[in-house]
């Protein structure tokens, strides 16, 4: 590759000066980068109901951000041949921060509106957030958490997990099994530095050693998932029915509580409305629990692309002997992840009142 001329190496000289100023002047101002990333994720969100591709077009650039790190050291050799010089520093650490802090905030808004509060999901969230914050606070994100590489890299690969989970079904249209098994898969190839570096056993050993823990990750990973919100599916509308308007889609009545005879008589539909992003199609289940114990798993396709929802319904007609007491239908992915519960009470039927006889007249 032949050599800039001078009149080129002045013109990137100045460009690197700007460059430089501008990275100085945003690390002074953390809040514009993070709130930036927060509604890029908010409108993103709010744009996919609409059926828009602005959405779509914003997680595009998200990954762009992530290529550009993957590539940082073949554009820092290709500089330095073409025009003597390489990336600066500075703007490498400040463009992975920049990364992080927008994949992070860009994600929080899909995930918070996806978590089942009442379960393990809201610790990963609650954890994304952490890790949000630590993003646009300098003293802990280049005071405690870069200068430990292994913790710097893990904070790197949950990052990019967790933008994958958003991307890859609003972009792709990838399900939420499948979506999770490839981000996992990133996940586990993005450790392999960080294993490798940090087993000093003798070099035959390590190889063994290295397979081994990257299994073991992604089988951890893998039973972890129960606590991971599916990031792209919620609930818009549920209701436990014992009718529903099929005209309308719609059912007739959301019932709390219901009688034993009323249950065995009609029967009970499952009603839920799930939001999904435009041409995703999933296989979720109702899971139907009586006093916590499974009695009965049913399979139904929801096809995204419907702000209010893609409205199904399981009906289910065959019940136990002794149906009275608490019930659950719990909705799940195709790999058992939360996307919402719905509850309701059968309540035992009341005895039979017996009338005394009047008395015999004497």
């Amino acid at each position: 590759m032949r050599a800039a001329g001078p009149a080129a190496r002045s013109r990137l000289a100045r460009l690197k000066r700007r460059g430089l100023r501008l990275v100085v002047w945003l690390r002074r101002h953390p809040w514009l980068v993070a709130s930036f990333g927060f509604v890029s994720g908010v409108l993103s969100f709010v744009l996919v109901e609409r059926h828009e591709g602005v959405a779509r077009a914003m997680a595009v650039a998200m990954l762009a951000g992530w290529l550009l790190l993957v590539l940082e050291r073949v554009l820092d050799r290709a500089l330095r041949h073409r025009f003597g010089f390489g990336l600066p520093p500075a703007a490498v650490r400040y463009l992975t921060q920049f990364t992080h802090q927008e994949s992070l905030f860009f994600a929080l808004p899909f995930f918070a509106a996806s978590t089942s509060w009442n379960s393990g999901q809201a610790a990963f969230t609650l954890a994304l957030g952490a890790m949000a914050l630590v993003a646009i606070i300098d003293p802990l994100y280049f005071g405690r958490l870069a200068k430990r590489r292994w913790l710097f890299l893990g904070y790197h690969t949950l990052t990019l997990f967790a933008l994958l989970l958003v991307v890859l079904p609003l972009v792709l249209q990838v399900p939420a099994m499948q979506s999770y098994q490839l981000a996992l898969g990133v996940a586990v190839v993005l450790s392999f530095p960080t294993l490798a570096g940090s087993i000093t056993v003798p070099r035959w050993w390590r190889g063994v050693l290295v397979l081994v823990l990257l299994v073991s990750l992604g089988a951890a990973g893998w039973l972890a998932r129960l606590w991971v919100p599916p990031a792209t599916l919620r609930l818009t509308q549920v209701a436990v029915t014992s009718a529903i308007d099929v005209e309308r889609r719609a059912p007739q009545q959301s019932l709390r509580s219901l009688s034993v005879e009323r249950l065995q008589a009609d029967g009970l539909y499952a009603y839920t409305a799930i939001n999904a992003p435009r041409g995703l199609r999933e296989t979720i289940r109702h899971v139907w629990l009586h006093e916590g114990r499974e009695v009965d798993r049913i399979e139904l396709e929801v096809t995204g692309g419907r702000a209010e929802g893609y409205r199904a319904w399981t009906h289910k007609r065959n019940f136990p002997e002794a149906p009275q007491g608490r019930w659950q239908v719990r909705v799940l992915t195709a790999d058992d992840r939360m996307i919402g519960t719905l509850r309701f009470t059968v309540e035992a039927a009341p005895p039979a009142r017996t009338v005394e006889a009047p008395p015999a007249a004497r």
